[in-house]
């Protein structure tokens, strides 16, 4: 399971708002392949369920999440910073062993 910070919370329902998106679309969180350390994060906004989607909610907010980002991602910490050194989601994930600079990409 993933949590949100409040920050990221307000983050995501501006996101949601600004687009537009009704009340049938979810935070779909994943990982690829890729990226300076292996491993990719992905967020998108998205309203169509996939085979082995795991759904559920963390502070209002539906969360998809594939089987194989489910055992990258358990017990991740989604937060948004906008700070003086970057503005953007950030991922804090205890199953990384390492993280690139910009921390877009890690491995286990």
């Amino acid at each position: 399971m993933i949590t949100i910070t409040d920050k990221a919370k307000e983050k995501i329902t501006h996101l949601m708002q600004d687009s537009q998106l009704g009340a049938d679309y979810f935070l779909r969180v994943s990982v690829t392949g890729g990226g300076c350390s292996g491993l990719s994060y992905n967020l998108d906004f998205d309203n169509e369920e996939k085979k082995g989607d795991q759904f559920y909610e963390e502070k209002g907010i539906k969360i998809a999440l594939d089987m194989k980002s489910f055992l990258y991602l358990a017990g991740t910490e989604l937060d948004f910073t906008d700070g003086l050194n970057g503005k953007g989601f950030a991922f804090n994930n205890p199953n990384a062993s390492r993280t690139c600079g910009c921390g877009e990409s890690f491995s286990v």
